[in-house]
């Protein structure tokens, strides 16, 4: 059976606390899990008067537990993804995109109008009109 580290939600209304999880697959997101391996919560706090700077997000994980999970093959979550690329322990996704961005190039190429189909005389002709 599928081994996926993912989110289990706790807390309340309006106010989330994530689990970082490893459960089989075809699990619900708030059955018992195999392993509790860390925290998140996504909500921003202050950042502490003395240092200033941007809100911190709570994430705490247990990195040896990960590295195991990861190594007998469990596959992350997308944002589970995320959070243990911060943490350095997989390569993050999407950097064709970033590495272009950065380099002033378009990550996505933008469309161009296609030109329009001349219509061919003779073509066409005779549908519709009951030709025997």
């Amino acid at each position: 059976m599928v081994i996926r580290l993912r989110l289990a939600r706790f807390g309340k209304r309006r106010a989330p606390v994530y689990n970082i999880v490893v459960t089989h697959a075809r699990t619900a997101r708030g059955s018992k899990p195999l392993e509790v391996i860390g925290t998140y919560d996504p909500i921003a706090k202050p950042p502490p008067e003395d240092v200033g700077g941007k809100p911190i997000k709570d994430i705490q994980l247990d990195t040896a537990r990960a590295k195991y999970w990861l190594g007998v093959g469990a596959q992350p979550s997308d944002p589970v993804w995320r959070l243990l690329s911060m943490y350095g322990l997989i390569e993050p996704q999407w950097t064709v995109a970033r590495i272009k961005a950065a380099a002033g190039e378009e990550a996505v190429k933008s469309k161009e109008p296609k030109p329009k189909k001349k219509k061919v005389e003779g073509e066409g002709e005779g549908e519709g009109e009951g030709e025997q």
